[in-house]
């Protein structure tokens, strides 16, 4: 399973990372090596826009619509794309072999990218689904009725949330967990597709819900890639570095490459100029920075 995965992953540019001499700008203005999209396992960075558009374009209009559209749209990709039709397969199988799922009535997916995987997963095992919006708004839709709702009392049921991805859990605290809690239901299990092991599953645990994934960034994932030839020696190298440290592989790459954020400041790239001016002016990585 984490083998296909990994390969879906390169294969979409899911995962994408970094050169070793030329890591990734964030818009926080920090450096680091790896853009994560996990939302292109939908098969395709262009099939993934394209239902992000749709989501744009319906959700403030009409909720019942929107529902319905991409209920329709990703069912229709799970039966045509094969990469898409596997990781949820894969997803379907792990909750079925780790959770017990009889124990929920609900799935949840927050706005928007969780959208692509807890709707369909909630219709394959026949479970109420709860779209959560980031203003906390939400909607239900019963499968086996086929009827959309608002707002309701849970009564204290169980809440399986499924995510694409979960970094240090920020999500969950500020918006889907309230959201769930404000309907008198619980979310006490996760799930997503790539833990970013940032503290995420930590914060969980403070909240009372077990947290899953397929796969993990962590240095054994990184052995794998490395042996399936989804990455260079180079690049594991560093990589090997800034999963022992992101913070400290970032200042020691500035310190062997001092001219590497004034050349970007002088970039003729205006997100990347702006970006650098960005981590100056936050003083990120300052001591290293070249005068």
């Amino acid at each position: 399973m984490e083998n296909n995965l990994l390969e879906w992953l390169f294969e979409t540019n899911a995962l994408r990372i970094a050169p070793a001499d030329k890591p990734f700008w964030y818009t926080s203005g920090k450096l680091g090596l790896f853009y994560v999209n996990t939302h292109f396992l939908y098969g395709s960075e262009e099939k993934a826009v394209n239902l992000l558009n749709i989501i744009d374009e319906t959700k403030e209009k009409n909720p019942a619509e929107l529902i319905n559209k991409l209920n329709k749209e990703i069912l229709n990709n799970y039966n045509e794309d094969n990469i898409f039709q596997g990781l949820i397969n894969n997803m379907i199988e792990y909750i079925n072999e780790n959770i017990s799922i009889n124990e929920f009535e609900y799935i949840s997916g927050g706005e928007r990218r969780d959208w692509f995987f807890s709707l369909i997963i909630a219709k394959i095992l026949n479970k109420k689904h709860i779209t959560i919006f980031k203003n906390l708004s939400m909607v239900i839709y019963d499968y086996d009725k086929e009827m959309l709702y608002k707002d309701d009392n849970l009564k204290g049921a169980k809440v399986l949330h499924i995510a694409d991805l979960i970094t240090e859990a920020s999500s969950y605290e500020r918006a889907w967990i309230p959201a769930i809690k404000s309907i008198n239901g619980q979310i006490t299990q996760s799930i997503v597709v790539v833990d970013r092991d940032q503290g995420g599953e930590q914060v969980l645990k403070n909240n009372g819900i077990e947290s899953h994934c397929l796969c993990k960034f962590n240095y054994k994932l990184f052995v794998k890639a490395l042996s399936l030839g989804c990455i260079n020696e180079e690049q594991y190298v560093i990589v090997k570095e800034y999963l022992k440290d992101p913070e400290g592989a970032m200042k020691k790459f500035i310190k062997e490459n001092p001219d590497f954020i004034n050349n970007a400041v002088n970039s003729d790239d205006k997100k990347i100029s702006e970006t650098a001016k960005r981590c100056i002016e936050k003083g990120y990585y300052q001591e290293d920075i070249k005068k």
